[in-house]
């Protein structure tokens, strides 16, 4: 990721900079209803401003991720190519509403709905992990939205490196924190709940960061129950007899696991 970052930084390093604005929908509950289409939910998202005749860049974060893991990259573009960038918060992550349905053909569908309604089309989609094929879907289902496309360590072949992921949302789910008195003093706990089925300290870190409070509680921001439900969905890609024919790029991580 380190490597990908620099990389796309020099491409268009020298270009001017953009001013920059957040926007961010209501959050609410939402479901899907029975249908040919899933029911699309107001995505969170911040959106730098930037010059209008170039595609703006989107960008799709991965599983347990928000939009907030791109701040530092977005702002970089925004500033060296003067494009719009967009961060979203999928569904079920970040500060978007919860929606019991997690299928990719969903997560897609709120991205038809978001991207026209900013004039953020034809764009540049650059989707890690789960966004990764977010894209994928997107590009595939709506050709016209996608100027070009790229997939950040992922790819739409199933993979079994990532069968930790339900034991992650059990350990989540497992921490009790309705004795804690601050953020603080959650997340040591939390932090402290989780070593016994998660070793890695960074892997940690990084889902720590979905431990928030809320009206003087402490939970976790993502909808781990619709996560825990759809694993036979996040962790595939659906079957598709279209095909995406505009520029793409995959891109893979030096020690990925899950672009093979």
């Amino acid at each position: 990721m380190v490597g990908w970052t620099r990389a796309w930084m020099l491409t268009y390093r020298g270009l001017g900079p953009s001013s920059s604005s957040f926007s961010r929908l209501p959050i609410a509950s939402s479901s899907s209803q029975g249908g040919t289409e899933p029911r699309p939910v107001p995505l969170s998202y911040k959106l730098l401003d930037g010059e209008a005749a170039s595609p703006p860049l989107v960008f799709l974060h991965g599983l347990f991720g928000s939009k907030t893991n791109f701040n530092s990259i977005a702002k970089a573009l925004a500033q060296q190519t003067g494009r719009r960038v967009l961060t979203v918060d999928a569904r079920n992550h970040g500060e978007s509403p919860h929606s019991p349905d997690m299928s990719y053909e969903a997560m897609s569908q709120d991205l038809q709905d978001l991207l026209p309604q900013l004039g953020l089309v034809p764009c540049v989609l650059i989707g890690h992990s789960m966004g990764g094929r977010t894209a994928m879907l997107l590009a595939l289902q709506r050709p016209e939205l996608v100027e070009r496309l790229i997939a950040v360590d992922i790819s739409p072949v199933e993979t079994t490196s990532s069968s930790n992921f339900p034991n992650y949302v059990t350990a989540m789910r497992a921490v009790d924190m309705a004795n804690e008195a601050s953020l603080s003093g959650a997340r040591k706990l939390a932090d402290e709940r989780l070593r016994s089925v998660i070793q890695s300290t960074s892997i940690r870190q990084f889902l720590l960061t979905n431990l928030v409070e809320v009206d003087g509680r402490f939970m976790w921001r993502l909808n781990l129950d619709a996560l825990d439900k759809h694993w036979d969905k996040i962790l595939d890609f659906p079957a598709r007899q279209e095909t995406y024919s505009g520029p793409t790029l995959f891109l893979r991580g030096g020690n990925s696991q899950f672009l093979l």
